[in-house]
């Protein structure tokens, strides 16, 4: 197979539909290898990415493969005439496989009890789906709810107040990614990133999720596909278990005993809690379990502050971000509503920066305990909605924490989110101000050009009294500059709305090279939530990286 890289189309030449795209990459590629289009196999899509950068030619990039009839005879033979003509450099042979899940054990230890993996966000699942498949019949346990039922609970909340701590926007199948767009792009790279990609198409996605540089799948979509990638995972021998989470975990010994789990029947909401035996478990709990790491710290397992971030969401008309990306060429339909990434390094050591941007979005209430108000992003798949938004953050560091409570950067997100609820004036408003006040640091009375979309509405006044000072200060600082990156980003109208403290865990579940717990033998801690993972490609291949070391670990234990 050939892969060609680095091949331009003009936007002039793309009408936004899939035929048109697919005759003109293939006449591309056609002329790039100096062959004639009907002597090509089938042309694929590697990766596609948008060159913004001279506003009056924006141009699509693509990567491409396809095989010729000849096999690779032939194209070995073509590779070496484009290297007489000194016209390889963007032409390679390529094999056809991807990293895959893996292999089957040889023995399954029923006698030391279930490998339970304790969360089913992006981490949990694809741990538990790749142990499913390894023959180990995990049970997968979630304190929420299935992906159809929290989408209800998450729309009840929306138009009552009324909040669900265990079944919400960071808890339930599919964990907190489910409704915050999707988006599958990752600073960080693994084998198994085109493994997750296929397995979220498989599942149900949108096919282009396997060649954009920028890959989303959509909260309208995403509930679905939670819910295929769960029926994989019984499919291949393993048991989930919705509102069910952990509340004890034996560790004496310096190993894992058992767990002890609470279960709720959502029809009867009767609660009932066993002891379940075991030695293995994954911990991939997520940024929110708070309960978790107070049990955690209560059983001495060993856990370290990190440095995380917290501010506030910002939103503009994505007609302004759209020009502001792509000039005259907004609007077009091949583009889609543009993205965006910004970060300012200030003078004061301290860095600001975009967060989840989510374009045609809209805010969420992402709260998961009663009186504390949460922030975040989604987006839907046709991103058609008429605001823009994103985290606007700066980080939190250990040494801006007091005293050495490991748990200090979830106390002091709590209290964040205590002074947000209380400015919104209860039921889960949320507080709201407009960038030119913000700026000259006065509160906001009114809206200006941009409407809000945080669903329990907002109460207008000053956000900066619910955050600590170094993080406002900071923001306050980056505003301009980001406006001088990206135009019209410091509007005076656009709305800030608060508080953002869920981007990120403020606490690491220490591990060692054999990925388990440094004090604990048989507790991997995996994904967000541990400390290891920074969105929902990172936090997917951890826990396919977590699942290759018990398919090991269990694979060598003379006991298994």
């Amino acid at each position: 197979m050939i892969e060609v890289s680095g091949i331009r189309v003009p936007l002039s030449q793309l009408d936004g539909t899939e035929a048109r795209e697919q005759a003109v990459i293939r006449k591309a590629l056609a002329r790039r290898l100096h062959v004639r289009p009907d002597e090509l196999g089938r042309v694929t899509r590697r990766k596609r990415s948008i060159d913004a950068r001279k506003k009056g030619d924006v141009q699509l990039i693509f990567t491409l493969r396809t095989e010729f009839p000849g096999g690779e005879p032939a194209e070995r033979e073509l590779l070496a005439g484009l290297a007489s003509r000194r016209e390889s450099g963007s032409v390679r042979l390529v094999g056809t496989a991807d990293k895959d899940f893996p292999l089957p054990c040889a023995h399954v230890p029923h006698d030391q009890g279930p490998i339970v993996v304790v969360g089913a966000g992006c981490a949990g699942l694809f741990c538990a789906l790749s142990l499913a498949r390894a023959g180990l019949e995990p049970l997968l346990i979630e304190r929420g709810d299935d992906a159809a039922r929290r989408s209800r609970v998450v729309r009840h909340h929306d138009e009552t107040g009324e909040l669900d701590p265990e079944s919400n926007i960071q808890f339930g199948v599919g964990g907190a990614g489910t409704f915050s767009d999707g988006k599958l792009q990752t600073g960080t790279k693994s084998p198994f990133h085109r493994l997750v990609l296929k397995t979220f198409a498989d599942a149900g996605a949108q096919q282009r999720i396997l060649w954009d540089a920028k890959p989303h799948i959509g909260s309208d979509v995403l509930p679905e596909v939670v819910t295929h990638i769960v029926e994989m995972i019984e499919e291949a021998g393993g048991t989930v278990r919705c509102r069910c989470r952990l509340v004890d975990l034996d560790v004496s010994g310096g190993s894992v005993r058992a767990v002890t789990l609470r279960s709720e029947d959502p029809e009867t909401g009767i609660v009932t809690e066993e002891r379940v035996p075991c030695s293995r478990v994954v911990l991939a709990c997520g940024h929110s379990a708070r309960d978790v790491f107070e049990l955690l710290s209560q059983r001495g397992v060993p856990m370290e502050r990190k440095t995380f971030a917290m501010g506030v969401r910002i939103e503009h008309l994505q007609t302004d971000i759209d020009r502001a990306l792509y000039g005259p060429a907004a609007g077009n339909p091949a583009l889609g509503a543009a993205p965006y990434s910004l970060a300012v390094h200030l003078p004061s050591g301290r860095s600001a920066f975009s967060f989840c941007m989510c374009p045609g979005g809209y805010v969420v209430s992402a709260a998961s305990e009663p009186g504390g108000v949460v922030t975040n992003g989604m987006s839907y798949s046709d991103r058609a909605g008429e605001n823009a938004n994103s985290g606007l953050l700066a980080n939190v560091f250990p040494e801006d924490l007091p005293g050495d409570d490991v748990l200090a950067g979830i106390k002091l997100q709590r209290a964040c989110e205590q002074a947000a609820f209380e400015a919104g004036g209860g039921g889960f408003v949320a507080p709201a101000q407009l960038v030119g006040d913000f700026l000259h640091d006065r509160p906001s009375s009114a809206v200006g050009g941009v409407e809000p979309t945080y669903p329990r509405g907002v109460a207008w006044g000053d956000v900066s009294r619910c955050l600590p000072s170094y993080i406002t200060e900071t923001i306050r600082a980056a505003i301009p500059e980001m406006g001088r990156k990206l135009r019209g980003f410091d509007r005076p109208d656009a709305v800030l709305t608060g508080v953002e403290t869920r981007s990120s865990s403020p606490v690491r579940v220490t591990r060692g090279g054999s990925l388990q717990s440094v004090g604990v033998r048989g507790l991997w801690p995996v994904g967000e939530g541990a400390g290891y993972a920074g969105g929902i490609m990172s936090a997917a291949a951890d826990g396919l990286r977590v699942a290759e070391a018990v398919v090991a670990d269990v694979t060598e234990d003379p006991k298994a």
